[in-house]
């Protein structure tokens, strides 16, 4: 109860936001509340638009050809110019359009080049945050089994679901798709489960920013798994993708085929929990966006009527949420634990 209360402050915070913006008659951007969300920028913006909007301006580290430089994103003008860049100090910009829309380049006369950008983005700094709120959770919960004995009662509350998601993940998911020494691949699994299910937990504060659904920070989990995969495969496994068990002239076909499916099986991971977290936010935002378009166009009386029924529709679809972000973390891992399973498996165990 208290999850689905603090569900229903931020989202009661955040239409309220867009029915001020109906009541005053002002075009509601559908398209920039939903990119907003899912996209990465160098400004946290919170909540309120213009004057009222509140926004963290993260730092900028980037190397020009003058150097080292670290200031905050608030540097930049506020508007776009007519080439769609937002001027900045050192001759810097950031670009509002494409091709160097979320850019930060270099202005050398009438040119933009391009500069080494490791600024600290909105997807970076909700990274961090992420990775605090799970050290945290590991810390807290282990700090029972230190004062605990394995004979003594099985903790309560937090811990105890968190015991339960350890064991059903461990004996239920990686035993049986990893095997045989499925234990040195655990803390690896784990962690990529507990990651990928807090990050997709907090991406579900409408202020909040999109993790899983950044196609970089996919691509390096899926990159993970492959690496652990190709050094956990034995010599069966190289030799079904390089020498398969078939007739001569199949093998022409079945090599190329088993090669490149090294490399399609980590894609499809990638692709997966980037494109299932990035549609899910998206669908999310936008159904209660185009209730507010609707209502704006029609009476008082018709926008808080339509305004109370799209908080009940936004809360059915976060606890719908809730069950995706634990599914999709489920899916990762478990796929995972097949293919490093698959790369172990023995002929006699076929």
């Amino acid at each position: 109860m208290k999850l689905i209360s603090n569900i229903l402050i931020i989202l009661v915070l955040f239409l309220t936001s867009l029915s001020a913006k109906a009541a005053e008659g002002e075009k509601i951007n559908a398209t920039g509340i939903v990119l907003e969300h899912v996209k990465d920028s160098h400004e946290w913006h919170i909540t309120g638009e213009g004057d009222r909007a509140v926004v963290i301006h993260l730092p900028v580290i980037v190397y020009s050809s003058t150097g080292w430089h670290i200031f905050s994103s608030a540097q930049f003008a506020e508007e776009a110019d007519s080439q769609g860049m937002r001027q900045g100090p050192y001759n810097l910009a950031l670009g509002e359009a494409e091709p160097y829309s979320g850019k930060i380049v270099e202005k050398t006369g009438d040119e933009y080049k391009p500069v080494i950008d490791i600024s600290i983005t909105k997807t970076v700094a909700n990274l961090f945050i992420d990775a605090f709120v799970l050290i945290f959770i590991i810390i807290y919960t282990s700090r029972w089994y230190r004062t605990h004995k394995a004979t003594d009662p099985a903790p309560a509350g937090f811990r105890g679901l968190m015991e339960m998601l350890v064991m059903y993940i461990q004996e239920d998911i990686i035993r049986p798709s990893v095997g045989k020494g499925y234990e040195k691949y655990c803390p690896y699994l784990l962690s990529a489960f507990f990651f990928i299910f807090v990050c997709n937990l907090m991406g579900l504060i409408p202020f909040g920013g999109n993790v899983t659904g950044n196609i970089a920070i996919t691509f390096f989990l899926a990159l993970c798994t492959f690496i652990i995969t190709q050094f956990s495969g034995n010599r069966h496994y190289w030799k079904d993708i390089f020498w398969p068990n078939v007739p001569g002239p199949v093998k022409v076909i079945m090599i190329p085929i088993e090669f490149v499916g090294i490399f399609t099986k980590p894609f499809a991971l990638m692709i997966r929990l980037f494109a299932n977290m990035l549609a899910g936010h998206a669908i999310a935002l936008a159904l209660t966006c185009i209730i507010f378009i609707v209502a704006a166009t029609m009476s008082r009386g018709w926008l808080y009527g339509l305004g109370s029924f799209s908080v009940l529709l936004s809360i059915i679809m976060m606890l719908f949420e809730l069950l995706v972000c634990f599914l999709q973390a489920l899916v990762f891992t478990m796929l995972s634990a097949t293919f490093i399973g698959l790369a172990r498996t023995e002929p006699e165990e076929e």
